[in-house]
């Protein structure tokens, strides 16, 4: 073989190798049809994965609700629960949004009120968000200071405890059982009612008070509600919103009403810290 021939052949495997490199990312054939690496693949291949990593950077980087937009984002939220609902709130303008929606909102406030025995007044204004009335609903609830509203809009059974006279008791459907629990009803103007009939009402003049108050030193003073002169009796909330009152003479529960129209309580909020 003559050195113009050797020459002619160096020549043709060098372009041959650049040719077959576009088609085989950086594998190179050589005149004996071996595949080898080409110089400078590494370093391609090492950019390549630099490039990837941050074009995989800028897709985790990038917001969910530019990229699947406001009602995919709608669909996704409403799978979480209210609390990581509200957090989503503070993501941005455009998160919150989407996330005080109230399509969204009329969902979690129909999941908070389910199985619930009153559902709050101030939660059913007209023209009142569904965040905001999901927000007043979650505070009303954890009030256990009663008041007078509460009293008035709601019917309650009543009944005496063990530690009544078995006089008492043996006038008490509750303990006869021989029909429903007496029912006791409260006024605005302070008094107090019967079903007509009641054995143990006897007709008489009945009023209530109730005791709620700051004393000395920013404290508030022990609450409760007083029938006449009887016992004071404690208050207390239970979780499914409704209420008991109780001493050791007679015990009143309110009775469900969570379908009454324009809710019960308070009409306006009321601070837990102090209720």
């Amino acid at each position: 073989m003559t050195r113009i021939e050797e020459l002619q052949r160096g020549i043709e495997a060098e372009a041959t190798a650049d040719f077959t490199a576009l088609f085989c990312d950086g594998e190179v054939v050589d005149s004996g049809g071996d595949v080898t690496k080409s110089p400078g693949s590494k370093r391609k291949k090492k950019r390549k994965r630099q490039d990837g990593a941050e074009e995989g950077k800028s897709e985790v980087l990038q917001d969910p609700l530019e990229v699947f937009g406001s009602d995919m984002m709608m669909m996704i939220l409403s799978y979480l629960d209210a609390p990581s609902v509200a957090l989503s709130l503070l993501v941005s303008r455009g998160w919150h949004g989407v996330a005080s929606s109230d399509r969204l909102w009329s969902t979690k406030c129909e999941e908070l009120w389910c199985g619930k025995a009153h559902i709050p007044r101030v939660s059913q204004e007209r023209g009142l968000s569904k965040l905001a009335a999901y927000s007043f609903s979650v505070m009303d609830g954890k009030r256990s200071r009663i008041t007078k509203d509460d009293l008035c809009d709601h019917v309650w059974n009543f009944h005496f405890n063990r530690g009544a006279p078995d006089y008492w008791r043996n006038l008490d459907p509750y303990w006869k059982g021989t029909g429903p629990p007496m029912r006791r009803y409260f006024h605005p103007d302070g008094s107090q009612t019967a079903d007509p009939g009641d054995q143990v009402w006897g007709g008489h003049e009945c009023c209530y008070s109730i005791v709620t108050s700051f004393v000395g030193g920013g404290k508030i003073r022990e609450h409760y509600v007083r029938i006449n002169r009887w016992p004071q009796m404690s208050v207390f909330r239970k979780p499914d919103w409704s209420w008991e009152m109780s001493n050791h003479l007679y015990c009143y529960s309110s009775i469900p009403d969570a379908d009454k129209e324009g809710g019960t309580g308070p009409r306006f909020p009321v601070l837990s810290m102090f209720f």
